[in-house]
């Protein structure tokens, strides 16, 4: 059983209301606001039986307002970098906002993460969704898109689908940064990760992938099996993971299937990760460098944290290699992730 609620949580000017939705079962509860689709918070229960929130967030809006970290939120139209902002769609070049380097990162300057989505109460979730018009930061096609969030026992499901009427890449994923000793802990060095994944995409030095799609065999990237992040963190050029991790071969049928489990042995809170998509984003908060105030008064630094972010390849619109990100007029685009926190 699934307790629904829902209150106001602030105001932005201009934009209008933001509301936190409160999904709650006895093992995990979820707060998620209409700005950005964010997951707020996600509390489940370690092996001691308390209760503690493992997503960074801020207390209050204006801390979503002014965050560049994409804390908690859906990303899009297009998750991670689309190379130099620039792509070519049926003969006609495109220019998207350039917000990361010389690159366009996770949809531009004022993208899906930070817009107001209508919301509604469904079963065990809540429904959220948003019309991007023709044009939106630079992309074609007006787009009407959605993500449902539905909690039961265990489980936080995420499925988002979308329509266009214009070809157009979508790549949609949520931007939540875990930490299974708690949102405020130092750092993820005791962590366990695994991702079932047998390549892995090199990158160039603004992090946009060379078009190699390389083995993980005998490589820092392989974690078929499970692996301490502290150690191998060591072992990885650069300041730390930030690579996509390909699930599946760019021609495969995408199907839902179990991808990545994490494990911190100290709570015996494991985290697992399902999804359909063909990738999947393994990012350990490089860039965090204790300047963010986070929730309860906690600074997020370097390495405080990890995402998954279940993803198509990323600049996949410019790499015919890669698995297609295109939606054309009549398609629909459908993503589905389940995350399933447990204790052992």
């Amino acid at each position: 059983m699934t307790h629904v609620s829902c209150q106001h949580w602030g105001e932005m000017p201009g934009l209008g209301s933001v509301d936190l939705w409160v999904l709650q079962t006895f093992q995990v509860q979820v707060e998620i606001l209409t700005l950005g689709a964010t997951i707020r918070s996600l509390s489940s229960r370690g092996k001691n039986g308390q209760m503690e929130d493992l997503v960074l967030g801020y207390d209050d809006l204006e801390g979503y307002v002014a965050d560049k970290r994409y804390l908690g939120a859906v990303v899009g139209r297009v998750a991670n970098r689309i190379a130099q902002g620039r792509f070519t769609v049926e003969g006609q070049e495109y220019q998207l906002d350039i917000n990361n380097g010389p690159n366009s990162l996770h949809g531009g300057l004022k993208a899906f993460n930070k817009a107001i989505w209508c919301a509604t109460a469904m079963k065990s979730g809540v429904q959220l969704s948003l019309t991007s018009p023709d044009g939106d930061q630079g992309y074609p096609g007006e787009v009407q898109a959605s993500v449902a969030y539905t909690l039961q026992g265990e489980t936080l499901t995420a499925e988002y689908r979308a329509r266009s009427t214009k070809t157009t890449p979508i790549n949609l994923t949520n931007h939540s940064y875990f930490n299974l000793a708690g949102q405020g802990a130092a750092d993820i060095y005791d962590h366990q990760v695994f991702i079932n994944a047998p390549s892995y995409l090199p990158v160039d030095d603004t992090s946009v992938p060379t078009g190699e799609i390389r083995s993980v065999e005998g490589t820092p990237f392989d974690l078929r099996k499970l692996v301490l992040i502290g150690p191998r963190l060591k072992e990885v050029p650069g300041l730390g993971f930030d690579h996509n991790f390909c699930l599946s071969s760019p021609r495969d049928t995408w199907e839902e299937r179990h991808v990545a489990r994490v494990c911190h042995p100290a709570s015996g809170r494991v985290l697992d990760v399902w999804t359909n998509q063909p990738g999947v984003q393994f990012y350990t908060a490089n860039f965090l460098d204790g300047s963010i105030m986070g929730k309860g008064g906690c600074k997020y630094g370097k390495h405080s944290s990890f995402c998954l972010e279940t993803q198509n390849w990323p600049d996949a619109v410019n790499q015919p290699s890669f698995p297609d990100c295109l939606l054309h007029p009549g398609e629909e685009y459908h993503h589905v992730t389940r995350f399933t926190l447990t204790t052992v």
